[in-house]
């Protein structure tokens, strides 16, 4: 077994939860098979290089090994290397992302009156 189907293979890596979605995955062209899009039938081999973006994450890998079946995250983790720029772009995506945090989320309990008008201060 040197060759599988794209959508099996990105199911089997646990990039899509099912392979339903990988393959619409695939059809849509969120997933680049060496830079070009292609069909859900595409077998690939390792070394190939994929594109992938599930819609929250985008990762470039390139194809270490071939599974048919859906195995536990370690086996997944050994089918894949993810290129050095990915995870710099990753890195750097998640360190552009600053959440608001609540301003009453370190107080304990109900707001005294004094932290309301604090609280209403910081807010004006």
């Amino acid at each position: 077994m040197d060759t599988t189907r794209i959508d099996k293979w990105l199911w089997a890596a646990r990039f899509f939860k099912t392979r339903s979605l990988a393959s619409d995955a695939v059809e849509r062209g969120k997933v680049k098979f060496n830079g070009d899009r292609t069909k859900p039938s595409h077998n690939v081999k390792i070394g190939d290089t994929l594109l992938i973006d599930n819609g929250a994450t985008e990762w470039e890998v390139v194809v270490c090994g071939i599974a048919e079946k859906r195995g536990s995250a370690a086996v997944a983790q050994t089918l894949y290397g993810e290129t050095a720029a990915s995870v710099e772009k990753r890195r750097l995506t998640t360190e552009q992302h600053h959440f608001f945090r609540e301003p009453a989320s370190a107080l304990k309990g109900r707001p005294t009156k004094r932290d309301r008008r604090l609280l209403d201060q910081s807010s004006s």
